[in-house]
């Protein structure tokens, strides 16, 4: 399976395709990639002997190349996808080479427009934790290993691998597990109503094997004639109750709808969403015959993601935490979460929107989210794949949004304003380079 093959990746810095260059590498084979700009992704994928340049260069690619590996982030002009199409070299998507890992042990899928790569990550710790021989593909990095990739052998039992839904790649995969977090309005660019998005990730679902389950949040609109298995806090087959945060930790008790009693649990994650995370986790874990205590163990270990509430500095001075929500409902969920640990700090936003697309889809949306924040610092739009978009900027967002303290604030004056400032609850947010700033605002705050 593509193994002893001379691999290029076109988009090797986007978060998955650098686990699927770490896992082809490691497995022997010859891997050298393309990317738009250097990263801390790239520089350790560096570092680990993969060649990368960044210029769009054909001449730059290594002339062995056997087969390339695509990331839709790559626009149809680029001169390098263009020549290797003149030279016929085998082209395909990520998720068609996810698609063909996953058919060869039984693959857990994790699919839904938020909360997929907490759920990834925290299924793949906890079969880590319970040594259950797998390999694991994480859109994010999962903090207890420092990585987004676990890299198993020929003995694989399970492969875990988030399904993202962008450009329908989720279709690619042929899971024995199944789970679908959350369905939202996103993509619209490619999918054109909120329809024809509940309609793919049904499609999604019935991918899954015929003896396979289906875990769902148990309000989404899921129908499959699979085994299904939904979450909530009520009104569902597995439910959370008892919740409650007690000594820095969120503790909650999960019953099943015929009254079994699975226990009482523990995490170092806060809030509503992510106890919903635990328990598509915990369900998953179980239907792979692991042991309840090492569930148990793994979710009290696990230690998140990054860019995730990432908690980056807690002091009696300043709290500051980063995310990676991008869309107004993750946004809600986040701030949310945040106001039930910090209810008398103020809260300091900034954030950066991720597409034009997405902001001119969701511009009320977005406006009522920021809307939670005491504070907003807007960032410029990021626009990674797309042009501007006439009438679509983040002037216009920030007049839509009730805040009495708001105002546009430009990448190179984001220190300044926040050493001014002086926070004491900051949140950053966002899906575009705003984590290039992560490590600055981190030094600063300290």
């Amino acid at each position: 399976m593509m193994m002893n093959k001379n691999i290029y990746f076109l988009g090797i810095g986007g978060i998955g395709m650098s686990a699927l260059a770490r896992y082809f590498h490691k497995k022997g084979c010859a891997v050298a990639g393309y990317d738009k700009t250097p990263s801390p992704l790239t520089k350790k994928l560096e570092e680990e002997g993969i060649l990368i340049h960044y210029e769009d260069k054909p001449e730059l690619i290594p002339h062995e190349v056997e087969l390339v590996i695509l990331t839709p982030a790559i626009p149809s002009d680029s001169r390098e996808l263009n020549y290797l199409k003149e030279k016929e070299v085998k082209i395909i998507k990520r998720a068609e080479v996810l698609g063909e890992i996953s058919r060869h042990c039984k693959s857990v899928a994790v699919a839904g427009s938020h909360g997929k790569t907490t759920v990834t990550s925290l299924i793949s710790h906890i079969l880590h934790h319970a040594q259950k021989p797998m390999s694991a593909f994480i859109g994010g990095i999962a903090k207890n290993i420092n990585s987004n990739v676990i890299i198993g052998d020929e003995n694989d039992e399970v492969v875990v691998m988030e399904a993202d839904e962008f450009d329908r790649s989720f279709l690619q995969l042929t899971p024995y597990i199944s789970i679908v977090t959350s369905i939202d309005a996103d993509h619209l660019d490619i999918y054109g109503d909120e329809d024809s998005v509940v309609e793919a990730f049904n499609q999604f679902v019935d991918k899954t094997a015929k003896d396979g389950v289906v875990i769902c949040n148990h309000k989404l609109p899921i129908v499959t004639d699979r085994k299904k298995l939904t979450y909530g806090f009520e009104d569902a087959d597995v439910m959370a109750r008892n919740v409650r945060v007690e000594d820095g930790m969120t503790k909650f008790e999960v019953v099943t709808t015929e009254g079994l009693e699975l226990g009482e649990y523990e995490m170092q994650l806060f809030g509503e969403h992510n106890i919903m995370n635990a328990m598509a986790a915990i369900i998953a874990c179980l239907q792979l015959n692991i042991d309840l205590k090492v569930v148990r163990e793994g979710l009290t270990l696990f230690q998140g993601v990054a860019r995730r509430f990432d908690i980056r500095v807690r002091n009696e001075r300043v709290c500051y935490i980063d995310d990676y929500a991008h869309h107004p409902e993750e946004i809600k969920a986040t701030l949310k979460a945040v106001r039930s640990i910090f209810p008398e700090k103020k809260l300091t936003l900034v954030f950066q929107p991720h597409l034009f697309s997405r902001t001119h889809d969701f511009m009320d949306e977005f406006a009522e989210s920021l809307s939670l924040a005491d504070q907003l610092l807007l960032m410029e739009i990021y626009p990674a794949r797309e042009k501007p978009m006439p009438g679509v900027t983040s002037s216009v967002l920030l007049e839509k949004v009730r805040c009495d303290e708001k105002r546009i604030c430009q990448k190179d004056e984001l220190l300044d304003v926040i050493k001014d400032i002086q926070p004491e609850l900051l949140v950053t947010m966002g899906a575009g380079d705003i984590d290039r700033f992560v490590p600055q605002i981190e030094t600063l705050l300290k």
